[in-house]
């Protein structure tokens, strides 16, 4: 039978502390399911959310193996995936301004993702994104309890929580801006530039993902 270590008591409060204030800070992946729910109602924001979280759970099994320290070890590799996540943000934007234009559906809101591809985009987003495992590097280890041993254990348990944090945190995101993006899409004026602000908000996106932190040594 697997023994399941945690950190302690002390230090997952800690953590779960330092996780919340953190999680309700907006960035790259808030804004992503800020955007898609606005489009197209809370359950894509939603489904978004669970596309993201589910890439966490790839970076807490890289950081609990030790790939984490590797990332942030090599500037090739670190340079590989963070060029890529704002590549992959920037197309879906120019794709959002320059693609057909939307038919909105019942109520308004936009049909033009699957499900099945607002979930891809979230976990591709996430897991590209080089920052979240630099920070399962460089977080994680804090509220490590060294003298309980299993320290790949504890990694893991410290990552999940705050990938499940992460999941409410942003799922509440996603209701706040599917409500909003109900009320604008009755708009005609919003239908009318929606594409572009959306687009613009990707394209913002990729770019902050590619320059931010160019100064790592």
């Amino acid at each position: 039978m697997i023994e399941i270590v945690t950190p302690g008591a002390a230090n997952m409060a800690l953590f779960v502390g330092a996780a919340l204030a953190l999680l309700v800070t907006p960035g790259p992946a808030v804004l992503f399911i800020i955007a898609r729910s606005v489009e197209q109602g809370r359950l894509a924001g939603f489904v978004s959310d669970l596309g993201i979280h589910s890439a966490t759970l790839v970076h807490v099994l890289a950081a609990a193996l030790g790939l984490s320290a590797l990332l942030a070890s090599s500037a090739l590799a670190f340079g590989i995936v963070k060029y890529a996540g704002a590549a992959y943000l920037i197309w879906i934007g120019l794709k959002k301004i320059f693609g057909p234009a939307e038919t909105a559906g019942p109520e308004g809101f936009a049909k033009t993702y699957s499900y099945r591809r607002l979930f891809r985009d979230g976990f591709i987003v996430n897991l590209l994104n080089p920052k979240t495992a630099l920070f399962f590097l460089a977080f994680l280890p804090q509220f490590v309890d060294v003298g309980r041993g299993h320290i790949a254990m504890q990694v893991t348990v410290l990552g999940l929580t705050f990938g499940l944090l992460g999941l409410i945190s942003d799922g509440c995101y996603a209701m706040a801006a599917g409500t909003a993006g109900s009320w604008l899409k009755r708009s005609r004026a919003y239908l009318g530039f929606e594409r572009y602000v959306s687009g613009v908000l990707f394209i913002g996106l990729g770019f902050t993902a590619a320059f931010a932190g160019n100064h790592r040594k």
